[in-house]
């Protein structure tokens, strides 16, 4: 049986997971879901894992003027920030 998070818990724990240094593409569409459910935002979390796979962010990066832009090495997606 499921427990239910409070919206305190649910950002506590997402908090932690985003603090370990390896994470997998399941686990990040976990508590992607998880933060859309409670509807808390993610912020600066956002950057540490691909828009398009989900897995952890890693590769090119290159910046400009407006924009900072890492290429995932697995999929090849351009993530674009705004600086």
């Amino acid at each position: 049986m499921k427990t239910k998070l409070s919206k305190s818990q649910a950002e506590q724990e997402i908090k932690e997971f985003f603090e370990r240094t390896k994470f997998t593409s399941e686990e990040v569409r976990k508590k992607k879901r998880l933060a859309m459910k409670l509807n808390i935002k993610l912020g600066d979390y956002k950057r540490k894992f691909c828009k398009s796979c989900l897995s952890q962010l890693k590769g090119k990066t290159r910046i400009t003027k407006k924009y900072k832009t890492i290429e995932c090495e697995k999929c090849r997606f351009n993530n674009r920030f705004r600086i």
